[in-house]
């Protein structure tokens, strides 16, 4: 049945989406794996917007922007690990195109605004640091509301483009996709035409979005190491150390996750499953657990809660 032959893409109806090699035994332990994950995913997320949202001591743009990354971090994991979870258990383990579709479509939205919104977040901490005394005037309520709304709108408009391109190829090989979830290059395995315009066209969108993000990143991080050095005293440097630290940690793991799975040949797709479960899943996992453990006003909010809590019972 997946190695049926379909002449254009209009007479597709649903894909089969392959998941990981491994022996039928393993799969139990990869869906408790991704069960375990996920809802870390969940309560790490969710826990990290109601804390932000509930306490006013956190209403700066620095937790604005984080509140956003907790949002996007939830919204993207959950494109793609609840139907992961289902395909173990799934004999047919099929997406509707329909569906495969809507799952590139939001995957590459959030995950471009993500990136954005990842070097919007370095810029905040390099006017903190290296401009402290102007830091309330210069991210201002509105800034910080624009630098989040361009975040989605630049992920909007590389997601139409990436799914338009990749959905309009003709699909005339196995509609087998080896993968977890509809991703752009293994798609592009299934298509028998001519890949190279659609390929130069999406490294050419690579370009614009990681290349910008990453100088964003890289320029505000040289500042602010250079502004952190001058600090004389090392309560200073500590205290100025520990306001970046957690960002600089998520930006690694997200970056590093991604250049994994894109500089993978394609002979080795095992591999770039692994690099995909990393930030499809794990670094969702990790940010609030990375922001929590090392910020002091997220624990001092945190145990408030918990105080209150404990009061009301």
């Amino acid at each position: 049945m997946s190695d049926r032959r379909t002449s254009n893409h209009s007479e597709v109806t649903d894909f089969i989406l392959v998941g990981f090699r491994v022996r039928t035994e393993l799969y139990i332990l990869l869906f408790l794996l991704f069960l375990l994950v996920y809802a870390m995913v969940l309560l790490g997320n969710v826990g990290m917007m109601a804390i932000i949202m509930t306490d006013p001591r956190l209403n700066t743009p620095m937790y604005f922007f984080l509140g956003n990354l907790s949002f996007i971090d939830l919204f993207y994991s959950s494109v793609i690990a609840p139907k992961a979870m289902v395909n173990f258990w799934s004999e047919s383990k099929s997406i509707s195109f329909a569906g495969c579709v809507t799952q590139l479509f939001l995957f590459a939205l959030f995950i471009v605004t993500e990136g954005f919104l990842l070097a919007a977040m370095a810029y905040d901490r390099f006017i903190a640091i290296c401009n402290p005394l102007l830091y309330s005037v210069q991210m201002s309520t509105r800034l910080c509301t624009q630098l989040v709304a361009g975040s989605y709108f630049c992920g909007c408009i590389s997601s139409v483009l990436q799914t338009s391109m990749t959905f309009t190829l003709p699909f005339c090989a196995s509609r087998a996709i080896d993968h977890f979830y509809c991703d752009t290059r293994p798609l592009q395995r299934l298509s028998c035409s001519d890949l190279f315009i659609n390929k130069m066209v999406s490294f050419s969108l690579s370009s614009i979005i990681i290349l910008p993000t990453i100088i964003v990143v890289i320029v505000s991080y040289l500042y602010i190491v250079s502004t952190v050095l001058k600090i004389r005293s090392t309560e200073g440097r500590k205290k100025a150390f520990s306001t970046f630290s957690s960002h600089l940690g998520v930006v690694s793991v997200l970056y590093g996750a991604v250049f994994f799975m894109y500089l993978t040949p394609d002979r080795f797709p095992e591999l770039s499953k692994v690099a995909s479960l990393c930030y499809t899943l794990v670094t969702p996992m990790l940010n609030p657990l990375i922001y929590s453990l090392r910020n002091k006003d997220v624990k001092d909010a945190l145990k408030n809660i918990l105080e209150r809590k404990n009061t009301i019972l």
